[in-house]
Order: C-alpha cells, then sequence, then structure tokens
C-alpha cells in the first residue's frame, strides 16, 4: 500500500460516473517530472564541470517534459471527467500539497526549454510561478484556520510554498532575475523553518509514522539541498558560508534517511518513492555547478558521490515506476463502489 491508495478519494458518485477506464491520475505523479528534470540539471551541471555527454542530461530533459506534457492534459481532463475524484483531492489533508507540484514541475520544464526557446520557456515560468503562488496562498490560508489532524502532518506541507519558491527562485537567476528570485528564496527560506519546526515537533510527540506515509519522508531532503540550488543561482554563483550550510544539513538528511531505510522500506514500492527523487537530483547539482565555476572545497570534493548516488536513486525508483506499469499497477486501484 502506498500513500497513493491509502488516502484515495472516495468512490466518484454514479451521477457523475467517468467515462469507462480514464485515469484517476493523482497529483502526485508530478514527482515524477521533478525527479527526471532533477537529475537533467544535474546532468547539465556535470557535464559543465567533468564534460560528461550533453546528450544525457538533454535527454532526461526532453523525457520529463513528455511525462509532464501527459501529466498535465490528464490532470486537467481529471477534473472534467473526474471531478469529485479532484475535488475530494484537493481538499484532503495529505493528497492537497502534491498539487503544488504542476507549477513546480511547469517551472522546471521552463529550465528545460530555456536554451531551445526563451520566449516558450519564459511564458512557462511565467505560468508556473503564478500558479504556485496562487496554490501556496491558498492552502496556506486553510492551513492557518486550523482544524488540522496532528496524524496527518507530514513533509507533504513543503511543496505549495517551499519547494515553490526555491524552484521559482532559481528559475528567476536562470532568466537574468535574480533580484526577483531572492524574494522568491525569502518567501521559502522562512517558510521552510517555520514548517520544519511543527514537523520535528509531529515526528517527536506523536505516534510513528503509518507505513503507508512514510515514503513522504524523502520530501524532507529537499529543502536544504533545492535551497542551495537557489540560493547559489541568486547569490550570483558564488560559494560561501550559506550554501555550504545548507549542503551540509541536506547531507545530513540524506544521512539520517539512510539510517532510516529499513523502517522506510516496509512500505511496498509504489509512484509515491519519487518523493525521494527531486532532493537527492539537487543535493548532487549545487557542488557540480561549484566545480564547473572553478570553487574547491569540501562540497566539490564530494560532488562524485553525490552525484552518482542521485543517479543510483533515480535510476532505481524509475526502473521500479516502469515495471509498476508494465504490470498495469502504476495506478491506485479503484475505489470499491459504495
Amino acid at each position: 500500500m502506498s500513500i497513493i491508495t491509502a488516502v484515495s478519494s472516495p468512490a466518484t458518485p454514479a451521477a457523475t460516473k467517468p467515462p469507462p477506464h480514464f485515469p484517476n491520475v493523482p497529483a502526485a505523479f508530478f514527482g515524477m517530472v521533478l525527479g527526471l528534470a532533477g537529475l537533467g540539471n544535474a546532468w547539465r551541471a556535470a557535464t559543465a564541470a567533468w564534460h560528461l555527454p550533453a546528450a544525457i542530461g538533454e535527454t532526461l530533459m526532453g523525457l520529463a517534459t513528455i511525462v509532464w506534457a501527459v501529466l498535465v492534459v490528464l490532470y486537467g481532463l481529471k477534473w472534467v471527467f473526474r471531478r469529485a475524484d479532484a475535488v475530494a483531492e484537493a481538499l484532503h489533508p495529505v493528497q492537497c500539497c502534491f498539487i503544488g507540484l504542476a507549477g513546480v514541475s511547469t517551472m522546471l520544464i521552463a529550465l528545460a526549454a530555456l536554451p531551445y526557446d526563451r520566449p516558450i520557456a519564459f511564458g512557462l515560468l511565467m505560468t508556473g510561478a503564478a500558479f504556485t503562488l496562487a496554490f501556496g496562498v491558498w492552502r496556506t490560508g486553510l492551513l492557518w484556520q486550523g482544524g488540522r489532524e496532528p496524524g496527518m502532518t507530514t513533509p507533504v506541507l513543503y511543496l505549495p510554498t517551499v519547494a515553490g519558491g526555491f524552484v521559482a527562485a532559481a528559475a528567476a537567476a536562470a532568466f537574468g532575475h535574480a533580484d526577483w528570485g531572492q524574494l522568491a528564496f525569502g518567501a521559502a527560506l522562512l517558510s521552510w523553518f517555520a514548517i520544519e519546526s511543527v514537523l520535528l515537533h509531529r515526528f517527536y510527540t506523536l505516534p510513528e509514522m503509518p507505513v503507508a506515509l512514510r515514503a513522504t519522508l524523502g520530501i524532507q531532503l529537499a529543502p536544504p539541498a533545492v535551497g542551495a540550488v537557489a540560493y547559489y543561482a541568486v547569490n550570483g554563483n558564488h560559494a560561501d558560508l550559506i550554501v555550504n550550510a545548507l549542503l551540509g544539513y541536506g547531507v545530513l538528511q540524506a544521512f539520517i534517511l539512510l539510517r532510516l531505510s529499513p523502517w522506510l522500506m516496509k512500505q511496498p514500492f509504489s509512484a509515491s518513492y519519487w518523493a525521494y527523487s527531486f532532493g537527492a537530483a539537487a543535493l548532487a547539482t549545487t557542488p557540480l555547478r561549484m566545480i564547473a565555476h572553478g570553487q574547491t572545497g569540501p562540497a566539490t570534493e564530494i560532488a562524485p558521490v553525490l552525484f552518482l548516488g542521485a543517479n543510483i536513486v533515480i535510476g532505481l525508483v524509475a526502473l521500479g515506476t516502469i515495471r509498476l506499469l508494465v504490470q498495469g499497477k502504476l495506478l491506485p486501484a479503484p475505489a470499491p463502489a459504495r
């Protein structure tokens, strides 16, 4: 059982029954785009740092774009043909936050397109940023009203504002607007600090997290790792105390996740394991960019290990996902009719 099936939305009422076999695509599937595009960015950085084949990074970016386009269409149609499921997902205390990945993934596709068509890429950036801001404000407004079950507090809370803000910051800098990126970085950084305190309180004081929700802990790696990418970009590609501190905290989170791996992997493999992918890719990216800019230090020394680790993690998750797809088990099982 995965987070997708464990918190699946109720069956669609008969009056609005969707077309036969129309897929109920969870918003969490946008995490695949984050993992693929994140690894593509890491390979672009490795090409600049170590002169590795550029075709690998561009192929990953192309694959991420295809997956993103398919998911945008299917998820958009879900609001037409499976509206009850879409609304239930949007109101669910865990599933809802994954909807924010639609905007985050769009900004990453903007980065993928930037070397090929700047106007289209900029349009994607603005669309993704606008969606991210709107959804983050809407979802945070609901959280501020209270009434939340503490056991439903998981790292998915980072997705609307923290992931969205850091990616927006890095993307804005890539388009030459580092000043706007600094605003996004500040919003994401302070949101991260506030949310992490709530999460740690939940981890330390509440009962053990259910097996079906444990994959969400993979998201715990993303804030420091993606934050380092964002800070390095808006800071003009200068290595300093802050970027190294963010990388250090990211490495600590990676070690903690490795230490917890037997406990985490009690959850059978599912698409929810993509939660580990974006942080792993981002953790490898900043040291590679530092090497490409001629900088040295501990981060650049561990770059090969981080890059290899990112490729292994995302490669295994991708292979597992392909296996589920071939077996017809990728989508969550439909809820029983009432």
